[in-house]
Parts: C-alpha cells; structure tokens; sequence
C-alpha cells in the first residue's frame, strides 16, 4: 500500500511541533522519490555498501552490476568466480555475504517474491538469516524499498543524532528512548526518520 505522504504530515505536524517545523525547512518528503529497486540488487547494494562512503560503494557496485550489464540475477552470480568479483573490488568477506544469499534464494529458505506481503518483522527475520545482513539493514530495505511508512530504526546513528539535536537532548538518546519518542509519530514513522536524516545535512551536531 502506498504511502499516503499529505496525510503523514498533517499527522505528524499535529502531534509534534519539533516535526512540523522540520517539514516546514525541507517540503516533500523523498521518500516519495526513492525507486522500487530490485529486491535482490537492493539486496546486493547493501551488503556492498557496508563500511564503504558512498563514492566507493557506488563505484563497486557499478562494476559489479555491468558484469551482467546491469541486470543481476542469484544464478548468474553463483556462477561468476571469486577472482572476478575481486577484480569488481569486493572483499572476501562480502563475496561470502552474496554467496549466501543466492543460496538461501535458490534453495527458497529466503523466500524474496514473498516479501512484499510480510509484516515487517517477519521480512526481518527472513533477511537476517543472510549473512551480512543485520536488522538495520533490514530496516533499510523496508523503508526503501518497499516503502513500509513506519520502521524506527533506533540503531541508526544519524537518527540518534538527529534527535539529540533537534529535541535539544543532553544525553544521547538510548533505544528505550527513541522508541517511545517515536510512538507519537506512529504509523508514520519512516517518514519522521526521513526529515530527522534530512535536518543533519544542514547543521553539524553540537557536541
């Protein structure tokens, strides 16, 4: 289903004031603009993305995807070899991160074509079988790319310093915190995320 954004932002305007000036400074919210990705590209995206900037991890999977000109599917990369992959500028460890998706698609124990309609902790808990693959990545292709309105991922360093920031908070929030900060921005959650992630690219936090 998708996300109705007009009405998460009368939402959360309503229920908290901190929010609404943050929609006021940064309109529309993008998530509206992230792409329906491939489930098992996006999938490969990330674990290609971990620990890497953003140049470098674009770069790699650049590389990795023109190895079948743009369109990867779990067969053909089960049949590329470790050197080549390599050669594309993934570590050892993330070669056996993919390895063991394309497994556990193959063999159906990651059941991908059935995740659109999953409950978010069940796509959770499929996906973190992967090795690789943790809850906040987990959450990260729930927001971006099935598009579920309201994941918390308390994890998340920028949303943990986004919220200290812009609720004026002397200590770091713990997780207990952010969720029940959280429970007023409910069922729009991802959405508040997206405009606490946004409020960091403007103003460094103060420490």
């Amino acid at each position: 289903m998708a996300i109705d954004y007009a009405r998460a932002r009368r939402l959360l305007a309503r229920r908290d004031p901190i929010l609404r000036d943050l929609m006021r400074q940064y309109g529309p919210c993008g998530l509206a603009e992230s792409q329906h990705e491939d489930a098992f590209v996006a999938l490969v995206h990330a674990i290609i993305s971990q620990q890497l900037s953003s140049r470098a991890a674009a770069t790699i999977a650049g590389r990795f995807d023109a190895l079948f000109d743009g369109r990867p599917a779990p067969r053909q990369v089960e049949q590329v070899p470790d050197t080549v992959l390599r050669q594309a500028g993934l570590s050892g460890q993330k070669i056996a991160y993919l390895r063991d998706l394309c497994r556990r698609i193959g063999d159906r124990s990651l059941p991908l074509a059935s995740l659109d309609d999953m409950p978010d902790e069940g796509v959770i808990a499929a996906l973190t079988q992967v090795k690789g693959i943790g809850r906040w990545t987990a959450e990260m292709f729930l927001m971006f790319r099935l598009h579920r309105p309201d994941v918390l991922p308390v994890g998340d360093l920028g949303i943990v310093n986004a919220v200290r920031r812009a609720y004026r908070l002397r200590a770091t929030p713990t997780p207990r915190r952010l969720t029940q900060l959280g429970e007023a921005w409910r069922p729009y959650r991802s959405v508040a995320c997206w405009y606490l992630w946004a409020s960091l690219a403007t103003a460094p936090l103060k420490e």
